[in-house]
């Protein structure tokens, strides 16, 4: 099997490299995710007398978590290709840990949106910082299949958000999120196993060498912000994409099914499980097709399937969907890592590709917002919400991917300096 090959090939440290960068993401996502399993708890707590808090109050959080990383990824990823991937992202999996837990201890809803949205910083910076660090370390003929297990850390860090779930009614909501703290641990592993990046290591000895900044945003930055302004459309469209068909999901199952904790564990699991088999096809295809058939290919799958996917009634239909879904939409992720690396600039690679994509992120936060009201504008009909957003956003993923610039196979470091 390719992917397992191409896996086999890698020597110690790059396996290293690229098992941190894919738990610094899937624990990144296990944080994140965990809130979105709790929304009706929060609000059913904050509510009081005279004062009725709605899932859409408390859906703003997951708003303002979006919001704030493109901020966070701006920071992070300058000072990464200012001080080195492998510090910064060391500081960034702490951060955001101890910002996760945090959000376990609010006594208010007011409390709540400021720790989701410093959370969202600190989330905002790991993507950029761990993909880059990966695909700069492993061979370019590897690009393509390792783009697709990274990006799926997402769908596994969403996995473990619903294997917690099962215990919320023995630890609630607050226990829940405090399992936040769990991805700290991972800089241990990163200072202990990971070295900095052979392309940035290569890329900053070149520039001293030729008397140049290394690292300088703004000067790598000259001459590409037409392509910072296309790459952050793309992504906007691939960010409702995602958190469409994902961050209200188990909601759609609880408030418009009425499902009980095990079956929305369940059926978010094989919702997972898709997720990553679509990752690992259309990640290892972009290699032999090419990055934008790939997506293209997969996000127009998608289409025939969101009537199966939004509007069955039963677990195993719901469960066909949600797996054939998340084929789609993953599939299309699963190439983004490689896909934006390549298109970076040299010199900002630890930057562009986090910051465009979070930028996505930041047009596409009110998502969780606007399917929640139109949720409850059609008598808590989430399903309706969830197909509108999934059909008109694959359909613009497909448009912006497809007439699009690619850069398969380009090379990192100083040769691509030097070219």
């Amino acid at each position: 099997m390719v992917i397992i090959d191409e896996l086999k090939a890698l020597d110690k440290t790059q396996r290293a490299v690229f098992l941190a960068a894919l738990l610094g993401w899937a624990l990144d996502a296990f944080d994140f995710f965990l809130l979105t399993f709790v929304l009706k708890d929060i609000a059913k707590e904050f509510s009081a007398p005279g004062h009725v808090v709605k899932v859409s109050d408390v859906s703003l959080a997951i708003t303002l978590t979006l919001a704030a990383r493109p901020v966070g990824a701006l920071v992070f990823g300058r000072l990464a290709d200012h001080f080195g991937r492998r510090p910064i992202l060391m500081i960034d999996v702490a951060l955001y840990s101890v910002l996760a837990i945090a959000s376990a201890f609010s006594p208010n809803l007011t409390v709540l949106l400021i720790l989701r949205c410093l959370f969202g910083f600190a989330m905002g910076g790991e993507w950029g910082i761990g993909a880059s660090l990966a695909l700069e370390t492993i061979p370019a003929k590897s690009r393509g299949v390792i783009s697709g297990i990274l990006q799926e850390g997402y769908p596994m860090g969403y996995f473990l958000a619903a294997i917690a779930n099962l215990f919320l009614p023995q630890i609630g909501w607050r226990g829940l999120l405090a399992l936040g703290a769990l991805p700290a641990l991972l800089t241990l592993y990163i200072r202990r196993n990971v070295p900095e990046s052979p392309a940035w290591t290569a890329a900053r000895a070149n520039a001293h060498a030729k008397g140049e900044k290394h690292g300088h945003f703004l000067a790598a930055m000259r001459g590409q912000w037409k392509l910072l302004a296309y790459v952050v459309l793309m992504m906007t469209a691939f960010n409702f994409f995602s958190h469409g068909t994902q961050d209200l999901y188990p909601t759609f199952l609880r408030v418009q099914h009425g499902f009980s904790p095990g079956v929305i564990t369940a059926l978010t699991v094989v919702l997972n499980l898709g997720a990553v088999v679509g990752g690992l096809i259309f990640g290892a295809l972009s290699e032999r097709i090419g990055r934008r058939r790939a997506i293209v290919l997969a996000a127009l799958i998608a289409l025939p399937i969101i009537p199966l996917w939004a509007f069955s009634s039963t677990p195993l239909m719901l469960g066909a969907g949600a797996f054939l879904i998340q084929i789609a939409v993953q599939g299309a992720w699963g190439v983004v890592p490689a896909h934006l690396n390549e298109l970076s600039p040299e010199g900002a690679r630890g930057a562009f590709p986090g910051f465009a994509y979070q930028l996505g992120n930041l047009f596409a936060a009110a998502n969780a917002v606007i399917q929640a009201r139109i949720a409850e504008s059609h008598h808590d009909n989430y399903g309706l919400a969830l197909a509108i957003v999934c059909g008109v956003v694959a359909v613009l993923v497909a448009l912006f991917v497809g007439f699009g610039p690619e850069a398969k196979g380009r090379a990192f470091g100083a040769a691509s300096a030097e070219s």
